[in-house]
């Protein structure tokens, strides 16, 4: 039997995208971008600092690294605690040594639980953007409207007492939202967003409350991506980030500059038998025509650009 033809009719559909959320335009088209000091691509390196609950709920799911096994799951439990006991100092001091500033995504539950953490970030100085509450409070379609609002608005109320920050930016955990998530985030003071994947640079995304941008932190180039869900060695990981280096400075000298965005884990590639591969990666990276800096401050520097 034939299907009606009013289910292929959509009210949206329209040349490029089949909503309204953005104007559609092609990367090559836009307008060319300049990093400081002339640098051809930015370096966006994402730090999620993440709180699993042990009596986790997965609802409406179970979210990708958390527990698994019958509760009490302690042996997942436990290796996303040394993630954020042990493997975030390996980062660090790979950071130091190869000139990289970093961006934290931190999750407030972690911010109240481990002081010691929050006040290591506090005194290095870098950029905290809020991951939700924990990686068991999740956004998603259909979930009630004002206890989203009510979890955005704690989530990022209380990370920013914690913090001393303005915390401008935003990751979702599991970067899942709901229809209602991006307004939530406009009125709660959120610039930036780092949830939707669709492109190499930012972009305005359309809010019925006014504008967000939308930051294009990969997903493909996340290691817990590629070494859990690919199942890849870390070897292969270190090649895809500088295979992906490469071609973007090469993309950078033909259309202008680019961004390189990380996603790294403290409690995957924080492993002593990971590291080296961390820092194979920034080493090879940072002595490239590579500028460094916190995911705010690459989406100002770009913004200026677009208004000049």
């Amino acid at each position: 039997m034939a299907l009606d033809k009013s289910y292929l009719e959509y009210t949206k559909r329209q040349y490029g995208m089949d909503h309204d959320r953005y104007d559609w335009s092609m990367l090559t088209d836009r307008p060319q971008v300049t990093w400081p000091g002339g640098k051809k691509l930015a370096l966006w390196v994402n730090v999620p600092l993440q709180f699993f609950p042990l009596d986790q709920k997965g609802e409406p799911f179970k979210i990708q690294g958390g527990m698994t096994m019958p509760y009490p799951d302690l042996r997942h439990f436990s290796l996303r605690d040394y993630g954020n006991r042990v493997g975030i100092y390996r980062f660090l001091k790979a950071f130091d040594k190869y000139g990289v500033t970093p961006t934290f995504a931190m999750n407030t539950e972690l911010a109240k639980r481990t002081p010691y953490l929050l006040n290591t970030i506090k005194e290095r100085g870098n950029e905290v953007i809020c991951h939700g509450m924990h990686m068991d409070a999740l956004h998603f379609g259909g979930q009630d409207k004002q206890v989203e609002s009510q979890l955005v608005q704690d989530s990022l109320n209380q990370l920013r007492d914690l913090t001393g920050q303005k915390v401008t930016g935003w990751l979702s955990p599991g970067r899942n939202e709901s229809e209602n998530t991006p307004e939530l985030l406009v009125n709660n003071g959120i610039e930036y967003c780092c949830d939707w994947v669709n492109d190499d640079m930012p972009y305005t995304f359309k809010t019925q409350q006014g504008n967000l941008w939308a930051m294009p932190l990969s997903n493909e180039l996340d290691d817990a991506f590629i070494m859990l869900n690919n199942l890849h060695s870390e070897d292969s990981y270190a090649d895809q980030i500088i295979d992906a280096c490469d071609y973007l400075l090469k993309e950078a000298n033909e259309q202008g500059g680019r961004i390189l965005s990380l996603n790294i884990h403290p409690w995957m590639l924080g492993q002593p038998h990971r590291i080296a591969a961390l820092e194979r990666v920034l080493e090879y990276v940072m002595a490239q025509d590579v500028w460094s800096a916190s995911a705010g401050n690459i989406l100002s520097t770009f913004k200026a650009q677009q208004n000049a």
